[in-house]
């Protein structure tokens, strides 16, 4: 399995050597410049005679290479330990996750994408022997991870979930519930949930027909409604504003509760609005608590390998190396 990262949106941060090389090359011309302006070339030449132009570039080299490894090391590369078979009695977990714009809006402080992730992080805590998966869905639903014990995964997963990583914008739950099933054992009926969390914004009434077919296959949809009922803009990433509809009025998203709980109970679920993450988890373990077990084998890693030091380390180097390294031209006796 290749490489995984913990914080790739500090990725971003290696957008800015290329910058700082162009300003190290306009510096440079500066100076050629002024040199040239002093007049005397001969008398300017034997000013700069101990000063080493190629030292001068290898110093910056150094200080960009050292940057860059730091940047990386945030980043933090990392794999995926050793696996063991293990044997554990538990139900799957498939947890839906919409991702949309309007998951942004912050009627929930410090907004409704991080009171979710509050929520499936507390959720995944009480699910020590039970496989979970993770599905993110706005416009589209992707598969972000399959069911898996490797509950460390699907937590840096969940971390790293945002609005970008789905680029067609909507809420489409019917595509997250039957990508969600489409990972569950098929030939069995039950041990199956769902965890569909969202503000409920559908736009597609195909969801509580898809509900009524995962019931006839004994899987349970347990529904979190994310949001007020009041409405409240929704911030639009690419602009920095509120979003606005073609008129220019501004767009305000409600929590749609009454299709969330219909899906529920269309499936013998619950639903919750998690007002206290601690009790919206505490009534989805219980309802979850109530389905049969089954002994599953599964591959679990114990542990990622971290590769972060070997970059710091090297940072630190080419950091020594910068330092030691003079502007000046060597002596020769």
């Amino acid at each position: 399995m290749g490489f995984q990262y913990q914080h790739p949106g500090f990725i971003l941060g290696l957008m800015a050597i290329p910058f700082l090389i162009l300003l190290f090359w306009y510096v440079i011309r500066w100076k050629r410049t002024i040199a040239a302006k002093i007049g005397d070339e001969k008398l300017v030449n034997e000013l700069s005679a101990n000063h080493s132009h190629f030292k001068y570039v290898l110093k910056f080299g150094l200080g960009m290479a050292a940057l860059a490894a730091i940047i990386i090391a945030i980043v933090n590369p990392l794999r995926p330990g050793t696996m063991d078979k293990v044997e554990r009695k538990g139900v799957d977990v498939m947890i839906a996750l919409d991702v949309s714009n309007s998951m942004l809006a912050e009627d929930i402080k410090p907004n409704r994408l991080e009171k979710a992730k509050q929520l499936v992080h507390r959720l995944i805590s009480y699910l020590p022997d039970d496989r979970v998966g993770l599905v993110l869905f706005a416009g589209r639903a992707y598969m972000q991870m399959p069911l898996s014990t490797d509950h460390a995964a699907a937590e840096m997963y969940v971390q790293n979930a945002s609005p970008g990583i789905v680029p067609s914008q909507g809420t489409m739950i019917s595509d997250a519930l039957k990508l969600s099933t489409a990972a569950f054992n098929s030939k069995e009926r039950k041990y199956k949930s769902i965890v569909l969390i969202t503000d409920g914004e559908d736009h597609d009434p195909e969801s509580i027909e898809v509900a009524k077919q995962l019931a006839a296959n004994g899987v349970i949809v347990n529904t979190v409604g994310i949001g007020s009922s009041l409405g409240t803009p929704i911030p639009d990433p690419s602009t920095g504003q509120f979003k606005k509809d073609p008129e220019g009025n501004t767009v305000l998203s409600k929590l749609n509760d009454g299709q969330l709980k219909q899906l529920s109970a269309t499936t013998n679920g619950v639903y919750v609005n998690p007002d206290e993450v601690n009790d919206a988890v505490e009534v989805i373990t219980k309802q979850l608590a109530k389905i049969q077990e089954t002994a599953v084998e599964d591959a679990a890693f114990k542990d990622y390998i971290h590769y972060f030091q070997w970059f710091i380390a090297g940072a630190l180097l080419l950091l020594l190396v910068e330092f030691v390294v003079p502007e000046r031209k060597l002596k020769m006796a």
